[in-house]
C-alpha cells in the first residue's frame, strides 16, 4: 500500500530529522542524496518506458481511464493533483519513522532523562543525551561525587532548552532532586529503610541528608531512651525510615527510633512471655521521675514506684539510684496484657519490721529522727524503715492543741515513749510529753478552789478565754467572769493573747481535766458599794451624754450609765433635756445582778408639787379648824389648789 506524502509532513520529519546528532544528521543526508539519485534515475527510466509506450501507443492495450473514463473520473483525487503531492512508498516511510524514535530525544520540561558524559573540563561536564547539540552542567553539582569520569552515565533535567548561545543547558541537580523525592516517596509508602548522614543539630533534633534532600530527624526518634548528648551522632551515617512527608511545604520526618522499635518488640514479646510474679531481673535505669524510676529489662520498661525504692522514707528517687545505673529488681505486679510492669528494689531486702528486736516492748524509751511532720503529729524513724507516729495531742499534756512544727523540725533527734506496737501491722505511736509527769496527778494540791494564780493568754473563743497556769494546765475564763462592770462583747476587747491576767479558781473538774477560772474575782464587786450610794429616790447631779432610743443616757462613774426614759427628761417648764444639758436626776430603779440603773429627771419637780399640795392642804386644815369655816368654804380653798395643779399639769 502506498499514500500521498505532502509538504507539510515532509517539513515536520525535516525539522525531526534536525534534532539528530551531527552525525547522524550527515549519514542521513547521504542516504538522501542517495535516494534522490535512486529516484532521478527511476524517473529517466519511466519516462524513456512513457515514450516508447506512446510510440507504441496503437498497439498497446486501453488503459483504465479511456476503458471506463466515468469511474476514474468519480475515484480521482483532485486535492492531491492540485497540491502537487507526490506519493511516497509506504515501507519508506515505515523505516523513516523508526529511525526518528529511535534516535529522538523529546527535550520537554521537568522529564529526567539519562545522559553520557562525552567531555569534561575545567569548570563544566559535557552530557550527550541524543539530542541535536550537547549539554552543558557546571561541575559544582557534581561535587557529592569527586570521581566523575568520562563515559558515566548520569542523570539530568533540561534546564534550557536553548541560551542565548543556542547551548543546551542541563541540571543534574535538579535531577537528582525529582528523582529523590519520588524515592523517598516510594520509601515512605513502602516502608524500605533508607541511608541517611547526620549534618547537624537543630532545635529539637537534627538534620540529615537523605538522597540529598535535608530531612528532620526528632530528638524523640533518635533512640528508643532519651538522648542526653546529641553531638555523639553529627557527621554519622545511620539508617532511618520515612515516617512523614508534607508535600505542601516540602518536609520530610525520619526516624531511627522505628527501626529499633520493631527489633525490640520482637525481644519484648519474647521477655514478656516469660514474666512472672516476684521474678528476679537485671534492668538499667532509663529516666528518673519525682515519683519513680523506669527500668529498662531489655526492650521492656517497668516503673519502681518511689515507695518501692527504700524502706525508708526518701524525698526524691536520686537518693537511691542514678540514670544508667545497673540493678537487680523483682517483678511485684504486671497488668493482663503486661504493657505495664510494676517492679520493686527494696522487696530484695528483708522487712526492717522483721528485723526489729524482740525485747521492744510498750513503755519502752526510744530515740529517733524526725522525718516527716504533718499537721497532726510527726513521724520518728526509730530504726532504718521502722517509724512511729508521734500524734500532737502526745507532745504536750497541754489540751490547747497546737501545730506539730511549734514543738520539734524535720532532721531533730528526739527521745520518745512507745505508747503503742503492732508488729502485724507494722505500726508504732510513740509519746512525748509521758516523759514529764503529769501535771493533773496533784492539781487539788497546786490550784485548790479560790485560790489565786497569774496565767497567760493563749487562745480566744467566742464564749470566754484560756488561759495557761503552767504547761499542760489549761483555765477557761467565761467572758461573764472577765469584768463586774463592763458589758464585754468578745474577749478579744478586753484582752490580747501573750497578756497576763491574775485569776481565781472556781471550779476543778478532775475526771474530766477541766479548770474554770475567774478574773473580775480578784477584786471586789463595786456594785456592793453602788447598791447602797445609788439607791431608790437618791438624788444625782449628772450631764446627758448620748441621747438612744426612746430617752438618754447619763454617766454617773465609769462603771454606772443610768439610763433616762423620754417621758422623763422634762423640765419643770414643759420643755425636754437635751445632749450636754446638766441636770438632778433620781434613781427610780437599780438592778445589781443584771447592773441596770434606771434615772428620772421628771420626777424631781413632781414630787415637790405634791409635797407642796400636800402642805397647802394642811396648812388649809389648820386655818379651816381655827376660822371653824363652813364646809361650802373648805371645798372651794380645795377646788382652787387642784385647779391650779391641773394647770400646770396641762403646760
Amino acid at each position: 500500500m502506498c499514500f500521498l506524502l505532502n509538504s507539510s509532513a515532509a517539513y515536520r520529519i525535516q525539522m525531526n530529522v534536525q534534532h539528530m546528532s551531527e552525525k547522524e544528521t550527515k549519514q542521513a543526508e547521504v542516504e538522501a542524496t542517495e535516494a534522490q539519485e535512486t529516484e532521478v534515475d527511476t524517473a529517466t527510466v519511466e519516462t524513456t518506458e512513457a515514450e516508447a509506450a506512446t510510440a507504441e501507443a496503437p498497439k498497446a492495450k486501453v488503459s483504465e481511464a479511456q476503458a471506463n473514463p466515468k469511474k476514474f473520473l468519480e475515484e480521482f483525487n483532485w486535492h492531491n493533483y492540485e497540491e502537487g503531492i507526490e506519493q511516497v512508498d509506504d515501507k519508506k516511510l515505515q523505516e523513516f519513522e523508526k529511525l526518528v524514535s529511535e534516535n529522538f530525544v523529546d527535550t520537554l520540561d521537568d522529564e529526567v532523562v539519562e545522559g553520557e558524559v562525552i567531555h569534561i573540563s575545567d569548570r563544566d561536564a559535557i552530557i550527550d543525551i541524543n539530542a541535536k547539540s550537547e549539554g552543558v552542567i557546571s561541575l559544582n553539582e557534581f561535587r557529592y561525587n569527586p570521581n566523575l569520569k568520562v563515559g558515566d552515565k548520569v542523570e539530568v533535567l533540561i534546564d534550557v532548552r536553548e541560551d542565548a548561545t543556542g547551548q543546551l543547558v542541563l541540571s543534574h541537580r535538579k535531577a537528582r532532586v525529582i528523582k529523590a523525592w519520588d524515592r523517598v516517596n516510594k520509601a515512605h509508602d513502602t516502608g524500605e529503610i533508607v541511608n541517611g548522614f547526620v549534618k547537624c543539630r537543630t532545635k529539637g533534633g537534627m538534620i540529615v541528608d537523605v538522597f540529598g534532600i535535608e530531612a528532620f530527624l526528632p530528638g524523640s526518634q533518635i533512640d528508643v531512651k532519651p538522648i542526653r548528648d546529641y553531638d555523639q551522632y553529627v557527621n554519622k551515617t545511620m539508617e532511618f525510615k520515612v515516617v512523614k512527608i508534607n508535600h505542601e511545604f516540602k518536609n520530610i520526618v525520619v526516624s531511627h527510633k522505628a527501626l529499633i522499635e520493631a527489633d525490640i518488640e520482637e525481644q519484648k514479646k519474647e521477655i514478656i512471655s516469660q514474666l512472672e510474679k516476684g521474678q528476679v531481673l537485671e534492668g538499667i535505669v532509663k529516666n528518673i521521675t519525682s515519683y519513680g524510676v523506669f527500668i529498662d529489662l531489655g526492650g521492656v520498661d517497668g516503673l519502681i514506684h518511689i515507695t518501692d525504692l527504700s524502706w525508708s522514707r526518701i524525698n526524691h528517687p536520686n537518693e537511691i539510684v542514678e540514670l544508667d545505673q545497673k540493678l537487680n529488681v523483682v517483678i511485684l505486679d504486671f497488668d493482663e496484657d503486661k504493657s505495664r510492669i510494676q517492679l520493686g528494689l527494696k522487696q530484695l531486702s528483708k522487712h526492717p519490721w522483721e528485723a526489729l528486736a524482740d525485747d521492744v516492748k510498750i513503755g519502752d524509751k526510744v530515740k529517733g529522727k524526725v522525718v516527716v511532720i504533718a499537721d497532726y503529729g510527726a513521724f520518728i524513724e526509730v530504726e532504718e524503715g521502722v517509724e512511729g507516729l508521734v500524734h500532737v495531742s502526745e507532745m504536750s499534756w497541754s489540751t490547747h492543741l497546737r501545730s506539730a512544727q511549734d514543738f520539734v523540725n524535720v532532721g531533730d533527734e528526739i527521745e520518745a515513749v512507745i505508747l503503742t506496737l503492732d508488729r502485724e501491722d507494722r505500726k508504732m505511736s510513740l509519746g512525748i510529753k509521758q516523759l514529764t509527769p503529769d501535771p493533773w496527778t496533784d492539781i487539788t494540791k497546786k490550784y485548790p478552789v479560790g485560790s489565786k494564780h497569774t496565767g497567760i493568754v493563749r487562745n480566744f473563743t467566742n464564749f470566754g478565754v484560756f488561759v495557761e497556769l503552767e504547761e499542760g494546765i489549761d483555765g477557761l475564763i467565761y467572758i461573764s467572769d472577765l469584768s463586774w462592770t463592763k458589758k464585754i462583747k468578745h474577749p478579744s476587747e478586753f484582752c490580747n493573747v501573750g497578756d497576763k491576767l491574775d485569776v481565781v479558781v472556781l471550779e476543778l473538774d478532775v475526771e474530766g481535766r477541766k479548770l474554770s477560772l475567774g478574773h473580775k474575782q480578784t477584786t471586789d464587786n463595786p456594785w456592793d458599794k453602788y447598791e447602797t450610794e445609788y439607791a431608790l429616790g437618791t438624788t444625782h447631779t449628772a450631764e446627758i451624754s448620748e441621747m438612744v432610743d426612746k430617752g438618754a443616757t447619763v454617766e454617773f462613774n465609769e462603771d454606772i450609765v443610768a439610763f433616762v426614759p423620754s417621758r422623763h427628761l422634762e423640765k419643770e417648764d414643759g420643755k425636754k433635756l437635751k445632749k450636754g444639758d446638766t441636770a438632778e436626776f433620781k434613781i427610780i430603779e437599780f438592778n445589781k445582778e443584771f447592773k441596770r440603773v434606771v434615772a428620772s429627771h421628771t420626777a424631781i419637780f413632781r414630787e415637790e408639787e405634791i409635797a407642796n399640795v400636800k402642805a397647802a392642804v394642811a396648812k388649809a386644815e389648820a386655818s379651816a379648824a381655827e376660822a371653824k369655816p363652813t364646809l361650802g368654804d373648805a371645798n372651794d380653798q380645795l377646788q382652787a389648789l387642784k385647779d391650779k395643779m391641773d394647770g400646770k399639769k396641762s403646760k
